[in-house]
């Protein structure tokens, strides 16, 4: 019997590693891409694109449109990611309603296996000290911070109801921490930050802690989790706490800087986005720091990975490593200057 991998999501930065893997190592993939989205071309060649969105049914349906007797293996890696805190009705639309449809198309065309991704965003944080392990329910959402994680955590829960009600369901769950790596050409959290202080635009830190997995390690702990995920199961794929120093350190020694920025308590990192938020006011341009930003660098970041080691075979390679390779990939689009690299 034939093989199809459906993927969301292909042309971001998880979805265009998950596609060039699978056509790299032979498989058949089509690819659901938003018509006139100019990163249409970061997927492979090889792959199929079928425009179209979450929202429309007949273009799901042109997705889902295989030959019969093919095993469909739907991986939903499709989101808007927002670092605004507010409800957002584009956000929900997409992020719920569009897994909803999703699980109805996987239902209706009888698929082999779907996988979901989800975030960590989803899970409630516990207090500093504690790892932050899969949970198995979702809703209420009390406690979440920020709308991307209350979203998440919906369609989360969405997916299991879906298992618990239809038997012939099979579907799986991951919870990716930050996603980080090269050739991440929508320039996400972990690549401003690079180079904001590459470019000498970051005059401090705050004390902190990152925890991002590089992205091709995560491509391929989900394409592991379409053959051996279990069904309902939950799966989180991080890496280790990396601190603001330490962080401020990699790039240095990624790209031959020199620069020792102060590193604020988040007591005074907060006084400092009150200031900046009145700044903000007065110049009508955004503020460099906020609370929400805050948040995620001071709340509880260590989730524990254990269980997708163990069951999947995922792993992550060193932070520093990855910080290397974004580093190396930004200086050679001429995003950064690096004093210890040729520019090309």
């Amino acid at each position: 019997m034939s093989k199809v991998y459906l993927l969301t999501g292909a042309a971001g930065l998880l979805g265009s590693n998950i596609s060039r893997q699978l056509v790299d190592a032979g498989k058949h993939v089509r690819t659901l891409v938003l018509k006139g989205d100019p990163a249409a071309e970061y997927v492979p060649d090889e792959a199929e694109i079928v425009y179209g969105d979450l929202l429309d049914i007949s273009s799901l349906e042109n997705l889902f449109d295989v030959p019969a007797g093919t095993d469909i293996y739907m991986i939903h890696s499709a989101s808007i990611v927002t670092l605004n805190p507010d409800p957002n009705p584009k956000v929900h639309a997409v992020n719920v309603d569009g897994t909803k449809n999703i699980i109805d198309m996987c239902l209706k065309h009888h698929a082999k296996k779907l996988v979901y991704i989800s975030s960590t965003g989803a899970i409630p944080e516990l207090p500093h000290g504690q790892q932050i392990r899969e949970v198995d329910h979702f809703l209420p959402a009390d406690g979440l911070v920020g709308y991307y994680s209350v979203t998440k955590a919906e369609a989360t829960q969405l997916v299991l109801d879906a298992i618990k009600a239809h038997p012939e369901l099979d579907a799986s769950i991951v919870h990716p921490s930050g996603i980080c790596g090269p050739n991440d050409y929508a320039f996400g959290p972990v690549a401003q930050f690079i180079m904001q202080y590459a470019n000498g635009e970051m005059k401090m830190g705050i004390e902190g802690t990152f925890n991002s997995v590089d992205v091709r390690d995560l491509a391929s702990g989900i394409i592991s989790c379409c053959d051996k995920g279990r069904r309902s199961e939950c799966y989180i794929m991080s890496n280790s706490l990396v601190g603001m120093e330490e962080m401020f350190g990699i790039i240095n020694d990624a790209g031959g800087f020199e620069y020792q920025p102060a590193i604020l308590s988040a007591k005074k990192a907060h006084m400092t986005a009150k200031l900046m938020a009145m700044g903000s006011k007065l110049t009508g341009k955004p503020a460099l720091l906020n609370d929400f930003a805050i948040y995620n660098l001071t709340r509880n970041n260590d989730f524990d990975c254990t269980k997708a080691q163990e069951e999947l075979g995922f792993s992550c390679r060193p932070f520093a490593e990855t910080i290397q390779d974004e580093v190396a990939w930004l200086h050679a689009i001429g995003k950064i200057n690096c004093p210890n690299r040729q520019t090309l």
